[in-house]
């Protein structure tokens, strides 16, 4: 992987009629770093997503994917991108192997390079030998865990994950931070990860701290604290939205 910026947003700006969603928004994302964007509800944090995979098409500024315009060049910039959203988006009649294939089809990967590929990711999260179930016989954590696997296999450059850790218990919720955590590392693989949970962000994260639209505050976690003098994220993120809950 390159490396030159995963992920360039450029004063991106974005309404709902009249009322302002995102305003000016710009922020770089490089390989390897695992940046966690933070933001009330109604921040503007799922718009920006919406925005980045093109579910939106924006109006001014811009988004580039590995140097691709998510404009001009859709399907080079959209190559570039793994997606985990917050509901589960399998087909739950489906084993996962099946659910698996469908997506490396979509993409183009011949049956031998998607086996072999299906075979590595399932193996990393410890879920090969549970290929041929039907994924509605999965729990949440191990449903979660496929879907991950598959925003893998095309070898994205930047992860997207949207609150994937939603609804499940405190050992799988951890296991898939520390997973995520490790493969940025690992794959030298971008992530922008949405959350409300502060002990989500480990200490080598960068943040993007959202409110109203606007980025009040990004970069490490310790130049967040350094500008909000403060010593705790949640300190740190309560005086930035002026007292508004997570």
């Amino acid at each position: 992987m390159s490396n030159a910026i995963a992920l360039s947003v450029n004063g991106l700006s974005f309404s709902y009629a009249s009322k302002k969603a995102l305003d000016a928004v710009s922020f770089d994302i490089m390989p390897g770093e695992c940046t966690l964007l933070l933001g009330p509800n109604g921040a503007g944090k799922s718009t920006l997503f919406s925005l980045i995979t093109r579910l939106y098409d924006s109006r001014e500024g811009s988004i580039t994917l590995c140097g691709f315009d998510v404009k001009q060049q859709t399907c080079k910039a959209l190559a570039q991108l793994g997606i985990v959203f917050q509901q589960t988006t399998l087909d739950l009649d489906l084993t996962v192997m099946q659910n698996l294939l469908y997506h490396t089809a979509l993409h183009g990967i011949g049956s031998k390079l998607a086996k072999q590929r299906i075979q590595q990711e399932l193996e990393r999260l410890n879920l090969y030998e549970r290929r041929f179930e039907k994924a509605r016989n999965l729990n949440g954590g191990h449903k979660r865990r496929v879907e991950i696997a598959r925003a893998l296999l095309h070898k994205p450059s930047l992860l997207l994950l949207d609150e994937p850790t939603v609804g499940l218990d405190v050992p799988s919720r951890q296991a898939i931070v520390d997973y995520v955590h490790q493969l940025a590392v690992d794959e030298n693989l971008a992530v922008l990860w949405a959350s409300h949970l502060i002990d989500e962000i480990y200490p080598d994260d960068h943040l993007l701290v959202l409110d109203k639209g606007q980025i009040k505050a990004k970069g490490t976690v310790e130049t967040v604290l350094q500008q909000t003098a403060t010593t705790s994220v949640k300190d740190a993120f309560y005086q930035l939205t002026q007292g508004a809950s997570a």
